[in-house]
């Protein structure tokens, strides 16, 4: 137990974890949240791991339509993030429902509905720059909950 309180604090002091949790759509958002790790963009020049385990995240990142079976499994998944967090809803689909909105009786969108979302990145799929500016604005929303 001390271990991973050791990892959490070396993570918040220094670089918080992205988790990224595709939840359905056309996957374009995914393709412009894995840009930005690549070199060209390269979202660990400002501190932030992408990591798949819940309980070292520190900020959330949804793309993509939420399906009526995936809202379960979201909000548990969510619910393992250790406070505080920070939830992004990324691209119009997770944002406001997209072209998903109204239209499909299986999807439950927007993500604001499902969780507390802090932050809010929308675009079609979102431009890596874009994404870039909210996580950085996610990162200062991160220390000012952390004090």
């Amino acid at each position: 137990m001390d271990t991973i309180r050791a990892i959490r604090s070396f993570s918040r002091a220094k670089s918080p974890w992205i988790l990224h949790l595709p939840s359905g759509g056309c996957n374009g958002c995914d393709i412009e949240v894995l840009a930005c790790t690549g070199p060209r963009y390269d979202i660990e020049r400002f501190g932030c791991l992408v990591r798949q385990n819940p309980r070292f995240a520190d900020i959330v990142i949804v793309t993509g339509a939420v399906p009526c079976h995936l809202k379960s499994s979201l909000k548990r998944t969510v619910e393992k993030v250790p406070d505080p967090k920070i939830v992004i809803a990324l691209g119009d689909c997770a944002c406001t429902g997209g072209i998903f909105s109204g239209r499909n009786y299986s999807i439950r969108t927007p993500l604001g509905s499902i969780l507390p979302v802090d932050l809010y990145v929308p675009g079609c799929p979102p431009r890596p720059d874009a994404i870039l500016s909210g996580i950085i604005r996610s990162v200062a929303l991160l220390r000012e909950k952390s004090l």
